[in-house]
């Protein structure tokens, strides 16, 4: 019965340090996914002389960036602008990351 109550006690203990390496590490996705989509307006800015590009210009197979794997469920914004920041809203659900500022 002890063993029980000495498991259950360190689960507890532990549980939320798990919880906030999870949340870090989502965090951490979604702002490298940020970078890229920063990066490779930038290049679209340069290859085409427009600023602002929808998200579908570039992501996809033959585009900048070739793949985004959505962590946490978040939302990316449609279009973006070079130079201006760019904001990922619902991380988990909770959270909002700004990348560019």
């Amino acid at each position: 019965m002890i063993v029980v109550v000495i498991i259950g006690l360190l689960a507890a203990i532990a549980v939320p340090g798990f919880q906030k390496i999870r949340s870090a590490s989502q965090d951490k996705a979604v702002l490298s996914n940020a970078r890229q989509l920063a990066a490779a307006t930038d290049q679209y800015l340069m290859e085409y002389g427009k600023s602002t590009v929808s998200i579908g210009n570039l992501v996809g197979v033959t585009n900048y960036v070739k793949s985004l794997d959505l962590v946490a469920n978040e939302t990316y914004p449609t279009v973006f602008t070079a130079g201006a920041p760019i904001t990922v809203r619902g991380i988990a659900g909770l959270r909002t990351i700004t990348y560019g500022l």
